[in-house]
């Protein structure tokens, strides 16, 4: 019977203690003027990972999707060939590109100055 009294006891001493709790809660709130954000405004969207607004993450998008656009363009003049089930830069390529280059600038081909290109 006297572990009922002690169970009383502490639930109502919980009970007190979160109570307080509480109040100093909204307390402090009121006083520094701050709100808590509810668990669903803080979970992560997958479009909007860092909390940018519409106007910023629609220019965000665009720019993310002009270098997509632009990186694709470049990749896909480099010439690539097939060797034992891989995919390497063709070499003999990059040099006929090159010197094509060099002919439509009118600047000669000197030799390489120890780059690989």
């Amino acid at each position: 019977m006297s572990w009922i009294l002690i169970l009383g006891f502490a639930l109502s001493v919980f009970f007190l203690l979160m109570f307080f709790l509480s109040r100093f809660v909204n307390h402090m709130k009121k006083e520094q003027n701050l709100q808590i954000e509810s668990l669903k405004e803080t979970l992560i969207d997958k479009d909007n990972p860092v909390g940018l607004t519409g106007d910023e993450l629609e220019k965000m998008k665009q720019q993310q999707a002009e270098a997509q656009a632009h990186l694709r363009e470049v990749i896909s003049k480099i010439p690539v060939i097939q060797k034992d089930g891989k995919f390497q830069v063709d070499m003999d390529a990059v040099r006929k590109q090159k010197e094509q280059a060099a002919a439509t600038n009118g600047s000669a081909v000197g030799p390489q100055s120890g780059k690989n290109a």
